[in-house]
Formats: C-alpha cells, sequence, structure tokens
C-alpha cells in the first residue's frame, strides 16, 4: 500500500484532503493577534491584521504531527510530497521526522522545489497513480521528473509589506510606492527563493513579459497552468483569460492562496504557475 502525504502548500484543507484519501498536515501561521495553522484560520482577521500593521509569519508543522503522520501508516509505502525546501523548514522536518520513527525505510520525502498550484497538481497525480495501482517507485520517479519540469512568478502588490518582510531595501520599496511599479519574481530554478525577473510599469506589461517568456519555453498542451492570488480576483481574472487567449489548448486552474503564501507576497499578489503534467 501507498500513502501520500504532504502540508498546506497543497491549498487543502485537512478535511479536503483526508476526502481525497492523502494527509495535508498544516504550516502554522501568526499575524501580531491572529495565529492559527493554515488553511484553517480566519482570513478576515488575518488581512485585517496586515492591515493595522503586523507582519504575518509561517513556520512548518509541528515536528510530532510529521511523526504521528508516520506512525499512523506504519504498514505503507509512504511518499511525503513536500514545498520547496529554502521557502520554508517543512522538507527538513519532514526528513527530521523520518529520522525519528522505525518504518524510517518505508518513508520517502519528495521535496517539490514548488509550492502552491504546481505542488497540489503533484499531490493530485500521485494519489491518481496510487489508485490507478502504480507502485510506490514508479510515483516517486514521475515526482522526480515533475519536480524539475516547472515555474513560478510572483507579482507583489505591495512594496511596504514585503520591505517589513525583510524581501527589499527601504529604499526600494519607497521608490517601487512612488513609481507604482510591478515587480515580477521568479523562483530560483533550485526553488530555494524568489529572484528578481523583471520590473515593469503596469500590471498588463508585468503578465505580458511573464507570457513571453513561457512562450520561449514552448509551455503547450503538455503543461497545466496556475493563476492563484490573496483576494485579487479581479487581476487574477485578467490574467487567466490572458492565459487562455495566449496559450489555447491549455488547462488555466486559479486558486486562492492561504496564510501562509501570504507571507510571502502579501495581500493582493498573483502567482503565476505552470507544471508539465
Amino acid at each position: 500500500m501507498v500513502q501520500i502525504i504532504s502540508d498546506s502548500s497543497i491549498l487543502y484543507t485537512c478535511e479536503q484532503a483526508q476526502e481525497m484519501g492523502i494527509e495535508a498536515i498544516p504550516l502554522c501561521v501568526s499575524c501580531g493577534y491572529v495565529e492559527g495553522r493554515d488553511m484553517h484560520i480566519d482570513m478576515d482577521a488575518y488581512y485585517e491584521a496586515i492591515q493595522f500593521g503586523h507582519n504575518p509569519k509561517s513556520s512548518q508543522p509541528p515536528i510530532g504531527e510529521v511523526v504521528e503522520a508516520y506512525e499512523k501508516y506504519a504498514d505503507a509505502d509512504i511518499i511525503n510530497i513536500s514545498m520547496a525546501d529554502g521557502l520554508s523548514g517543512t522538507y527538513e522536518s519532514a526528513c527530521m521526522a523520518r529520522e525519528m520513527v522505525d518504518n524510517k525505510d518505508r518513508i520517502t520525502v519528495i521535496n517539490s522545489k514548488t509550492l502552491c498550484g504546481p505542488h497540489r497538481y503533484m499531490v493530485e497525480k500521485a494519489q491518481q497513480m496510487k489508485l490507478a495501482g502504480h507502485s510506490a517507485k514508479e510515483i516517486i520517479d514521475w515526482l522526480n521528473h515533475a519536480a524539475e519540469n516547472h515555474e513560478s512568478f510572483l507579482i507583489p502588490q505591495d512594496f511596504d509589506f514585503l520591505r517589513r518582510g525583510g524581501r527589499l531595501t527601504s529604499m526600494a520599496a519607497t521608490l517601487g510606492s512612488i513609481l507604482k511599479l510591478k515587480p515580477v519574481m521568479v523562483q530560483t530554478p533550485d526553488g530555494k527563493k524568489l529572484d528578481k525577473f523583471v520590473v515593469k510599469r503596469t500590471m498588463k506589461s508585468a503578465v505580458q513579459a511573464v507570457i513571453d517568456h513561457m512562450k520561449a519555453k514552448k509551455v503547450d498542451a503538455r503543461h497545466i497552468i496556475y493563476v492563484s492570488h490573496a483576494r485579487a480576483l479581479k487581476d487574477a481574472e485578467y490574467i487567466k483569460a490572458q492565459m487562455e487567449k495566449h496559450f489555447e489548448n491549455v488547462e488555466v486552474r486559479m486558486l486562492e492562496l492561504g496564510a501562509a503564501f501570504v507571507t510571502q507576497g502579501g495581500p493582493l499578489c498573483v502567482a503565476i504557475q505552470y507544471i508539465e503534467k
């Protein structure tokens, strides 16, 4: 038997994941006077705390809960598909938990090197492969391939938020806010951090820069595109429409980000991601 385990980067609640037959252990999140677990926290209160100037924070799931999940499926071949190492301590924590249980030889921890949309797809596909009767090795081989065939872009809206989160210098944040620039961040190939991709004057030109890059990368029907947002529905719908226009045969899915990923880009950010099927 194969058992898939993951974390809340896949944007499923614990209950939604269990309905699929998997485990999604939520990250811990806090923002001033609001704290709880990712995908389960009161998002209205969370965004309100950000508006009051509190800096949101996230951390990996408690290692004890990961150990409990491993022990719960002690007789299974466990595949824990973790969000990108470097953007969170979740992968490292999953590996540490593996060393704490008796059934560690039956546990494989996969660094997805991604998060949110592509991570969600990897977990969903792994579960589909399991239900179709594929072996743990076959699933792991596909996951390792998928982990090298995706890309993620982030368009943040709040320069001051990025400054408070330590992701921009104060001067860059001030100039960006005054000039109303649209930076586009890209996840580095190793998945460990976000780096500058381009800086544009408008959302339209920022999105077009990503589209041009994706065309150069030959994104086509072999891929799925994800547009995820932090309460930026209008921007997300515009981007989704542009993706569908420029990539006619590609499925485009839209998601709303959970609290843990508001810590990456701030309120109103939008992420554009794609992954090979």
